[in-house]
């Protein structure tokens, strides 16, 4: 009973993923066609659009590409920054054996392919995409094991996600400390002094939610003029947000009885259809014993959780994956068959040979239940970066259409080809463990 209780969550959040990932596939195909039929120029136009407020002395008005890449994004990132504290404070990567086998995983799965990336490239002027074939798309690779069913079992389910969080810390700090140009160091102080307040505040008084929304704001406003780019914004105010409970279910339990109780004793049975007095109060103490007993952390999670992934990046795919694919178009075939290669051949050699010497050198231990023809196939599957690689390609760059669109293709072919491989060597490996069983 205690397992289902306990693994619930989990396998609530790899089906949510794993619809993401469709999702992100259905949009990715989408705006491919769109973007090379003959409403193409109308794809283009759409995302150049620009809007925003001005007054006064103030304007802000950008791209609605750069609404979507800089402002909701950068609440992806928030969700990121949630999921980095809540593992590592409770989660699969809490203490230093948990976290061992992905962290080696996961190194490798970002210093091979940027040293491949480094090595293959030979033009000095693309050379700023080194971080394009590092981050591992989570969504994408657990729709992937989705489709294997129970031929996967939910412990490699884990370690992947472990390993992808650990990838996705790399790849915050790869954004905050390698592509962020003209920095305004003042903007960045005044941004983490109103961290600093907003932390302080949720510590001694009870988490709002409009309190932060207001703060978020002013923050992200911040970060954007500060040139370190604003998603690192989200990631830091997700740390702002308390984990704790203010009552334990022990005490939530007696409250609820009494609550309870006393709705019984001021129910009015005339009424039909609206509330007494008395009524009304009871349900808004209901309301506050229920968010006394829910983590803020863990309720924001999930509240944002199947948004984020069935909206935002959805978007976010469909906004950045309508490469146009012609003859006339001049890309940079050297740059997408590095990003490709890096990408694919990069994570399947990293994270294999490093989790193969982890565990070899008595460094790490493999997870319960998996042997090391499922770690080969995650190492396949780790190649599929998509989202992250796309948003790094975007940010390397800005404003060369030739490599930002050439590194695209590669990145979907780099993903597509991991996509397979990983499927297959799991779907082998998968059937020969049943068997086995």
């Amino acid at each position: 009973m205690f397992k289902n209780t306990l693994l619930s969550p989990f396998q609530k959040f790899v089906k949510a993923e794993s619809f993401s990932g469709m999702l992100l596939f259905g949009a990715t195909i989408i705006a491919l066609i769109w973007a090379n039929s003959s409403y193409g120029n109308f794809y283009e136009s759409i995302w150049q659009y620009k809007f925003g407020i001005s007054f006064q002395d103030f304007e802000l008005k950008k791209p609605l590409i750069l609404w979507i890449n800089d402002g909701l994004m950068a609440i992806f990132f928030f969700l990121i920054g949630l999921e980095l504290k809540r593992e590592l404070l409770v989660g699969e990567i809490n203490t230093l054996k948990k976290a061992s086998f992905p962290f080696v995983a996961a190194l490798g799965g970002v210093l091979v392919p940027i040293g491949l990336y480094l090595f293959l490239n030979q033009n000095p002027d693309t050379a700023k995409g080194w971080g394009i074939p590092m981050a591992t798309d989570i969504a994408f690779a657990l729709a992937v094991l989705s489709t294997l069913g129970k031929r996967v079992p939910l412990s490699l389910k884990i370690f992947l996600t472990a390993f992808a969080i650990i990838d996705d810390i790399a790849a915050v700090l790869v954004i905050a400390l390698f592509y962020s140009v003209s920095i305004h160091w003042m903007y960045i102080l005044y941004g983490i002094i109103l961290i600093a307040i907003l932390g302080f505040l949720y510590h001694k008084t009870r988490f709002s939610f409009t309190i932060g929304i207001v703060f978020a704001i002013v923050i992200w406003f911040l970060f954007l003029k500060s040139g370190i780019h604003p998603t690192i914004a989200g990631v830091l105010l997700a740390f702002t947000i308390p984990i704790k409970k203010r009552i334990d279910i022990k005490s939530f339990s007696n409250h609820l009885t009494s609550i309870s109780k006393d709705i019984v004793n001021v129910s009015d049975e005339d009424k039909k259809h609206l509330l007494t007095e008395d009524e009304m109060k009871c349900i808004d103490n209901l309301d506050d014993l229920i968010f006394e007993a829910q983590s803020p952390l863990q309720h924001l999670e999930r509240k944002s959780h199947s948004w984020i992934s069935y909206f935002i990046l959805p978007v976010f795919a469909f906004a950045n994956a309508g490469v146009v694919i012609n003859t006339s178009f001049n890309f940079d075939f050297s740059l997408m068959t590095t990003i490709a290669i890096s990408l694919f051949a990069g994570k399947f050699v990293g994270v294999a040979l490093f989790s193969y010497l982890g565990v070899r050198f008595k460094l790490t231990e493999l997870p319960s239940g998996v042997n090391f023809k499922q770690i080969v196939g995650i190492a396949a599957i780790a190649g599929v970066g998509f989202t992250m690689s796309i948003f790094i390609d975007n940010l390397a760059f800005n404003g060369d259409l030739i490599s930002i669109n050439s590194a695209k293709v590669g990145i979907i072919i780099g993903s597509v080809i991991s996509g397979m491989l990983g499927y297959a060597i799991l779907r082998f490996t998968g059937k020969t463990t049943i068997e086995n069983n």
